[in-house]
Order: C-alpha cells, then structure tokens, then sequence
C-alpha cells in the first residue's frame, strides 16, 4: 500500500514568539519539524508534503528525511486549507495518508504504524490519550458543572486515513466552508468509520515555551537512553 503523509507546518506561532515560523524554531540544534520528518523515514512512509508558511524555502528539508520523497508547498489561511494544499501534491496512486503537525516532534514512528494498522477495517484512526483529569465546565469564571470524563478522550495527530476518504471529505467541507479542529472530524461528518488507538503522553505539542522547554526535555532523555 502507498502511503504518504502530510505533515502541516504553516503556523505563524505567535504563541510562541521569535521570528521563525514555529515549525523552524531550533529544538536541540534542529528544526522543530525535523523530527517528524525523521520519524516519517523511520515508519517507511514514501513521501511527504511539507506545508509550509509562504516565503519559506522548503528545499532543505530533504536532509532531514533520508530515503523519503520530500516535496513542500505553502499552506492557507486555517488548518484546513492547508491540508487541502498538501493534499494536491500527494499523488493519486496513495492508498493511504498520514496527518502530522510539525509541532509535536516526538511522536514515535510506532504511533505511524499504529494508525495505518487500524486502516485494515476502518476509514480513519486517531491516536488518542483518555482523559485523565476532572473536567469543569464554566462561565465567566463560575462552574456551572463537573463534565463526566468517562469516555472521553485527546485526540493528538498523527492520524491516518484511507487516501479517497480524506480526499472526499475535505472536498466537501471546503465547498460548505466548514472548518475542524481536526481532519478526523470531517471524516466523522461525512459518517465515516474513525477509530481511537493508543496514543502517547510524551507526545505533546508545542504551542507555548514552556512546551519547548518540556519538549527540550524530552527529547533529551529520549537521546539519552539510546
């Protein structure tokens, strides 16, 4: 099966200051979406679109992902505009596609092959984590309920889909203008099939410095005991 991967890495990362886009801000001396990119590699996916904020130069990105088709494209305005940019590049023949966000660099190339397993009797699959803290639901500062954590889960990425169905999917939500947080929600609203596997703790993703500093860590201790 062909599989590709679009791995979004258009944010601005206001959030997160600097004056690199965030997916380029250095994480131990690389590129935030280095990793990925190297974990893409290391799940023996062939090929991937790099979307990337426009004026970036996505020709060296290429070094970061030996033995995989790496091609870049500048991505739009929300999430979902840019996953339909990368989604032109990706060829036709794919059978399947992998949804990643540049932000979250220590996703494992198991969790890769985790979700492109579940495809074997489902449309989508989404590694997940299960809520493990109380939740409160608020207004204006003032609890108005305790929210049941029970079933509840957090959905991170990456997340795999059958090729035609996340192609159909997003096909329709731009013609409506329908936005998602993300693209396993519009599987969902088109009522196709998405699955939960196990997701991981260590795979956060970066939005503010503390997560950079947390993910600094991380990594660290992930070298560390190689």
């Amino acid at each position: 099966m062909s599989v590709w991967a679009i791995l979004v890495a258009a944010g601005a990362g206001s959030r997160l200051g600097g004056d690199l886009p965030k997916a380029f801000r250095p994480l131990r001396g690389r590129p935030m979406l280095a990793y990925a990119l190297r974990a893409l590699a290391d799940a023996k996916v062939d090929g991937v679109v790099v979307v990337i904020p426009a004026g970036c130069d996505g020709a060296s990105l290429v070094e970061h992902a030996p033995g995989m088709t790496v091609l870049a494209t500048p991505g739009g305005a929300t999430r979902g505009e840019s996953v339909r940019a990368g989604l032109t590049l990706v060829p036709e023949n794919a059978r399947a596609i992998v949804v990643h966000d540049a932000a979250r660099p220590l996703a494992d190339p198991e969790l890769f092959d985790r979700a492109l397993t579940a495809l074997e009797t489902a449309d989508a699959a989404v590694c997940a984590i299960p809520v493990a803290d109380t939740l409160k639901k608020a207004e204006d500062g003032r609890v108005t309920a305790t929210v049941p954590r029970e079933g509840l889960w957090r959905a991170q990425t990456p997340q795999a889909f059958r090729a035609e169905v996340l192609r159909a999917a997003h096909r329709k939500a731009g013609d409506a203008g329908v936005e998602a947080t993300d693209d396993a929600a519009l599987v969902e609203r088109e009522g196709g099939l998405v699955v939960l596997v196990a997701g991981d703790e260590r795979n956060i993703k970066v939005t503010t410095t503390a997560d950079l500093v947390m993910a600094e860590a991380l990594l660290g201790a992930v070298e560390a005991g190689r």
